[in-house]
């Protein structure tokens, strides 16, 4: 008996570390710890379906390797993330680290994610580095992900009912929303009669309860 004693000593004065944060890879430039989830600040990776073009003219899922590129960096690890308050999604804006590694900094050095002027110079000097250097996304021209997704929600905008493009999906795995350049979006069907539902925006889906979805593994 004395080693499970001993045991629930440890357990009662704290002996025994915490379980590990969760932590999942939303998309290139989005992450959930614990719980919350934030948004990369400084930085904007092409979204999971996008695809970027090589100097021979080829296209690459651009996308999918900016995921893959941050799961590498952060998956397994020590996770920090800062607090830089709410986007309009009610996601945490952050610088996160592993260490003394900037993450954010590290997918624009890689050339996994442009940094995002519109909000903050941050990255900038960084982004220019990597555009000289040709790597990843500046191999060849590439539309940024926000040209990208103004494009899709255009095209889609014209499509669907009262100019309400969003698709509230119900499935085994929640509710989640598919925004026009989401890689499931043209699968997506909406069914009303099952409580489905069509937003017009992202923050109309997530006050009512549905979620984007998680390209991470």
């Amino acid at each position: 008996m004395k080693p499970l004693l001993g045991l629930f000593v440890l357990m009662l004065t704290g002996g025994i570390a915490d379980a590990a944060p969760s932590l999942r890879v939303v998309d290139g430039d989005t992450l959930e710890l614990s719980g919350v989830v934030y948004r990369l600040h400084g930085i904007d990776a092409p979204e999971a379906g996008q695809k970027c073009t090589k100097p021979d003219g080829k296209s690459w899922a651009c996308g999918k390797v900016a995921i893959s590129v941050l799961e590498e960096l952060v998956l397994g690890q020590d996770v920090r993330c800062d607090d830089r308050g709410q986007d309009d999604y009610g996601r945490t804006i952050g610088v996160c680290t592993v260490g003394t590694r900037d993450i954010n900094a590290r997918m624009v050095v890689t050339g996994n994610a442009w940094a995002f002027r519109k909000y903050s110079a941050d990255y900038a000097d960084l982004e220019d580095k990597a555009h000289q250097d040709h790597v990843g996304v500046w191999q060849a021209d590439t539309q940024p992900p926000w040209e990208y997704r103004a494009e899709k929600w255009a095209v889609a905008q014209q499509e669907s009912p009262n100019g309400c493009p969003i698709k509230g999906n119900i499935s085994e795995n929640g509710h989640i929303y598919h925004a026009p350049w989401s890689p499931w979006y043209t699968k997506t069907k909406v069914s009303v009669d099952k409580g489905e539902h069509w937003f017009c925006s992202e923050a109309d889906a997530i006050k009512a309860g549905w979620r984007a979805p998680y390209w991470g593994r």
